[in-house]
């Protein structure tokens, strides 16, 4: 039988827009001999290369694609500001570059604009996939879409913080209002209601609310003191388990647990444990991307002459999007729930366990 979440209303995306100074297109100080004369490009979002998350994670697979010889060189552009885009993926164009890889929803227009405009040129974006004004999918010749369906490791990440909390309140916030931001909120909503269900609890997300789709944001990813203050006013309404999904604001949810004592973290995007320890004393697990081997494996692709438009859609099912390890709090969790999410994840890679976002790709 086949449990559903579903949702009753449709997201409606709004652009983000940040306002700060631009650097020009840096060429990387790590290159290596391999790979010919193939060059992989990279421009990122705001939040910079060291984001520790999103940014910082797809970097590594680019990096990883010169380390093992896979292209001769790299090159990389940090955004700083919308008018960043433009400039930052023409600048790549006009240095031959064998592959451009846009990080970022933002980076779709200025993406697709290039893409038309040199159709030689190869491309490939993560966490977005071109859709028209009816929300039909449609396709770009050189632009292959690099896309994660997070609210499936999401999903398991809310019944985790169900299964620990003590106050029966959890909550989540996110940078902007953007569907790749909201479908980690969305899993992680579904996840501590099919909790409720399963166990009898009546835990309490704060933050957001699924059918709705209303909650928490900070508008950008630059906003420290609001994300901070956000992060304050859900612990002080007694959430002892914050997940923010923000990229580097996610620093400041770590500072407010850190502070407030007996609150954890969920982190999104990379391991949060491994890419920002100074917060590993708070967090509880993390949701995970695989954006480094999908960014590997694209320039791979476009490298060797294989490279196709076809998505990358990474799923519970091939380990694109997981759930971390519990590292210092897996004597917190109980095996009894360990093994029901290990049961969860295969009724959702089976079907039968279906969670819906209408931000899933």
């Amino acid at each position: 039988m086949k449990t559903s979440f579903r949702l009753a209303t449709a997201v409606c995306a709004t652009a983000l827009v940040i306002t700060a100074c631009g650097e020009a297109p840096e060429e990387s100080d790590e290159a290596a001999d391999g790979g010919g004369d193939f060059l992989g490009c990279m421009v990122s979002d705001a939040g910079g290369i060291d984001d520790k998350s999103f940014n910082e994670t797809s970097y590594n697979g680019l990096v990883a694609a010169e380390e093992s010889g896979v292209v001769s060189d790299i090159k990389f552009a940090e955004s700083q500001s919308d008018a960043d885009y433009t400039p930052n993926v023409n600048a790549m164009v006009a240095d031959d570059c064998g592959i451009i890889v846009t990080v970022g929803f933002l980076l779709a227009d200025a993406t697709e604009e290039a893409a038309n405009a040199n159709p030689d040129e190869q491309f490939a974006i993560v966490d977005f996939q071109y859709k028209d004004e009816n929300g039909e999918v449609y396709e770009i010749d050189n632009v292959k879409p690099l896309v994660f369906n997070t609210h499936e490791a999401a999903f398991l990440a809310g019944y985790a913080a169900a299964s620990y909390t003590k106050s029966g309140k959890v909550g989540t916030w996110g940078g902007a209002k953007i569907p790749t931001v909201t479908i980690f909120m969305d899993g992680f909503y579904d996840g501590v209601m099919y909790h409720n269900e399963q166990k009898g609890t009546n835990v309490e997300v704060l933050g957001w609310n699924k059918e709705s789709q209303q909650g928490q944001f900070v508008g950008d990813f630059d906003n420290d003191g609001l994300a901070k203050q956000i992060s304050d006013n859900l612990i002080s309404q007694g959430a002892d388990v914050l997940h923010p999904v923000a990229g580097p604001l996610a620093a400041s949810a770590g500072t407010a647990a850190q502070e407030a004592g007996d609150v954890a973290v969920i982190w999104a995007d990379s391991d949060g444990f491994e890419s920002a320890p100074e917060f590993s004393d708070v967090i509880l697990t993390s949701v995970m991307k695989g954006m480094d081997v999908a960014v590997e494996t694209a320039v791979g692709e476009a490298a060797d002459g294989s490279f196709t438009n076809e998505p990358y859609i990474g799923t519970l099912e091939n380990e694109g999007v997981s759930l971390a390890p519990f590292h210092d709090f897996d004597d917190q969790i109980s095996q009894e729930t360990k093994d029901e999410l290990d049961e969860i994840r295969e009724q959702i890679i089976s079907g039968d366990l279906v969670v819906e976002s209408p931000a899933a790709f």
